[in-house]
């Protein structure tokens, strides 16, 4: 069986490369975070290679030193993650079987499965899928090992800029998403829904308020394209019959 090295091209390679490294360092803006927080140093340490989804944990540690409470935080984290039950059904043949299905399923991010979607056959699928998500596996772990231990011993870590790195590269990924109307309608609701209740409610309950939003949004649309791309009943609308000899009827 031919290796990983040689069933992905170079430009391949060189793209897991840099995910790696931007996850690498967002790593290290989340475990400097945590700590300057007033949380543990184990703790980003230990969610980092137990969770490994960098969402859901910045989400995670940002209800918690807000205040709020650790069962919204749980929720909100869940409701951030839940996004991978249909990356796992577009992945079946990559993730394997058996003990091989348990860490393929640990690793799955979103950077694995987009990089896995894009090859065009099974064993550039397969080969793209494990060592993105085996880097990522890596890489998260040691940033916010990093980011952890210059949170102990820098007074302000966020001087050096590493707290706007994570929110940078969310809005670099949203906004190509934000041309669909669909998608921005969404967001836009969600983002209102939170700005409106954050003066009233505890830290996290907003956000989770701004996702079942978003949900409800987008089910609604989703309705209304597949009502409107339904066939019409019969009299709903003009039908034209193309029987043979009618256009010579009408003309003459």
């Amino acid at each position: 069986m031919r290796s990983i090295w040689r069933t992905l091209d170079r430009g391949v390679l060189t793209g897991i490369a840099a995910i790696c490294l931007a996850v690498a360092m967002i790593g290290i803006s989340y475990g400097a975070t945590a700590v300057t927080s007033g949380l543990p140093v184990w703790l980003p340490m230990l969610m980092s290679v137990a969770v490994v989804a960098g969402g859901a944990e910045f989400v995670f540690i940002g209800i918690v030193t807000a205040g709020g409470s650790l069962v919204a935080a749980v929720l909100a984290g869940l409701l951030v993650n839940a996004r991978h039950l249909p990356y796992g059904l577009s992945v079946p043949d990559v993730v394997g079987s058996g003990w091989r299905r348990l860490v393929g399923t640990q690793i799955m991010n979103d950077e694995s499965v987009a990089l896995a979607l894009s090859q065009p056959d099974r064993d550039r699928r397969r080969a793209a899928y494990w060592l993105c998500g085996l880097g990522v596996l890596a890489s998260w772990p040691l940033g916010a090992a990093i980011g952890a231990i210059l949170g102990s011993v820098v007074p302000d870590p966020n001087a050096f800029g590493l707290d706007a790195v994570f929110p940078a590269v969310l809005i670099t990924l949203v906004l190509p998403s934000l041309r669909d109307p669909l998608t921005r309608t969404a967001a836009l609701v969600g983002a209102a829904v939170a700005a409106v209740t954050t003066p009233f409610l505890g830290a996290g309950l907003p956000v989770l308020l701004a996702l079942a939003a978003v949900l409800l949004v987008a089910r609604r649309a989703g309705t209304e394209e597949a009502t409107a791309a339904a066939p019409k009943p019969f009299g709903g609308e003009a039908t034209v019959v193309d029987a043979p000899g009618t256009a010579e009827a009408y003309r003459s």
